[in-house]
């Protein structure tokens, strides 16, 4: 890397992959903590108050790192993209400054009461709280997926040539994008997927461990919640994720071509490639092994469809984007084609390795049925393997469709070419890249240490909690929390 462009295209990707590891285990965790919670409200068994505790303890330590390193990505705009915040500057304000207003507020806020609130809150009150943190969640995620939704498919706004920026111009317009409706259902399903995983590879771990063994029951229950959740949410994913190839393939036909390493429109009948070799300039493929019409049917709902490829979408980007070298879309390499090799193969990572930690949790469900009680070591391991496959396919898929854009940064308005800060020297961005490199290798350190910790000392013993509703003269005898 000797350009300015490459070493902040790194470290963004860095960060931003980096940082993805804990968004959707943070949005999944809050739903099911406020389940088992709910679950412990309504049977009263005291082993979902252990594992609402247990879990939430890890959903707290995976949130705390999230948000650290949530915060470094807001910064990177203006450190290395200034002129790509310049141009968005005015459209993405409104979304990411309601997003800390509004759905922050609410998680931060109802999270400490229910953090803190254990002894002073009503039990349902309290289990409100981490509702409300959920909901906080779900519109932390829709304001900013909206804002990622322009940058796909830009709308509500109008160009000042006079100030070189895209101005907002309908905010109802950029908040129900055609891309955000079928983006946002995918990402929060996946979401869930990924945080049951967890709970069902942590339980799993925990119900085979001999340290554990009297909780096995506990442990089993757990299990199942997970499983279940893994199931239902990757069918939501799938059929989401079928929309949103719809919608992709009418407002980026070259992501979809990319996707399919397909050279060539196909006017009918355009097959799925399952493996493509292609040419080392990625011009035209060499060997592939295809299922017949598939992509057709994927990209367009119709057998027959239409599907365009690399090479006759190449050549219509460069007769409309081309000709002026100096103009925010003018793509350097002339070629305005994602790196094929690396949308074609995130896009199967996602799909297959989503696919594999779906069957995983199918499995488990068969073999824990009717009260069964597996606790052989390749149940352990295949359960442990379920989350960190369903997590890497969530990756997958987040770095296909960032990578799958380029060369644009927003598509059809600017590249990522004319995107970065012309201030910055090659040695800064060196200096800026290998420092938060290091700082998330130490954060990553510290994060998988607590969680290690956490999960082999297992939940804490039962402790039944205080009810402010009862009143009384325990009341009486509290403590005052604060007092001056």
């Amino acid at each position: 890397m000797d350009s300015i462009l490459d070493i902040a295209r790194w470290q963004f990707g860095i960060t931003t992959v980096y940082h993805f590891f804990f968004v959707p285990l943070t949005i999944g965790l809050t739903l099911l903590v406020a389940v088992m919670e709910t679950l412990w409200l309504r049977t009263r068994s005291p082993e979902w108050l252990r594992l609402t505790k247990f879990f939430g303890k890890l959903m707290l330590i995976n949130f705390a790192i999230g948000v650290v390193t949530g915060i470094v990505q807001e910064f990177q705009f203006g450190m290395n993209w200034s002129d790509y915040s310049r141009f968005v500057g005015d459209v993405f304000g409104a979304p990411l400054a309601v997003e800390a207003l509004l759905a922050f507020f609410l998680e931060s806020t109802f999270l400490g009461l229910w953090i803190f609130g254990w002894d002073k809150l009503p039990r349902g009150l309290h289990a409100g709280c981490m509702w409300i943190v959920h909901v906080g969640t779900l519109a932390s995620s829709w304001f900013i997926l909206s804002a990622n939704s322009w940058m796909q498919h830009p709308v509500g706004y109008k160009y000042n040539p006079d100030t070189g920026r895209a101005e907002l111009t309908d905010f109802a317009a950029v908040m129900f994008n055609k891309v955000q409706l079928v983006t946002f259902p995918h990402v929060i399903l996946a979401a869930y997927m990924t945080a049951a995983a967890f709970v069902l590879g942590v339980s799993a771990w925990l119900y085979v461990s001999k340290k554990h063994q009297a909780d096995r029951a506990m442990y089993r229950m757990g299990i199942r919640l997970g499983a279940w959740v893994v199931l239902v949410a990757g069918l939501g994913v799938a059929v989401t994720g079928d929309f949103q190839g719809k919608v992709m393939t009418e407002v980026q036909p070259m992501k979809m071509a990319a996707a399919e390493a397909l050279y060539d429109t196909e006017d009918s009948c355009a097959p799925f490639s399952i493996f493509t070799i292609g040419t080392p300039d990625g011009t035209s493929e060499k060997f592939a092994i295809t299922v017949p019409c598939l992509l057709s049917f994927l990209a367009t709902g119709s057998f027959d469809g239409k599907v365009e490829g690399i090479n006759d979408l190449r050549a219509q980007y460069q007769e409309k984007y081309g000709q002026d070298p100096g103009a925010r879309y003018y793509d350097p390499s002339g070629s305005y084609t994602p790196i094929i090799p690396v949308t074609y193969w995130t896009f199967r990572y996602m799909i297959g390795l989503g696919m594999a930690g779906a069957f995983f949790a199918a499995l488990i469900l068969f073999l824990t049925r009717k009260g069964r009680a597996p606790t052989s070591k390749w149940f352990g391991r295949m359960a442990v393997a379920t989350p960190i496959l369903v997590l890497l396919a969530n990756s997958a898929g987040w770095i296909f469709t960032e990578m799958g854009r380029q060369p644009w940064v927003v598509f059809g308005l600017m590249t990522t070419a004319h995107g970065d800060s012309p201030g910055v020297s090659t040695t800064e961005a060196w200096i800026s890249l290998v420092t938060l490199t290091l700082l998330y290798g130490g954060l990553a350190v510290i994060e998988v240490g607590l969680i290690l910790r956490t999960i082999r000392t297992g939940a804490d013993a039962y402790q039944e909690p205080p009810n402010p509703t009862l009143g009384g003269s325990d009341d009486e005898d509290r403590p005052l929390a604060f007092a001056y």
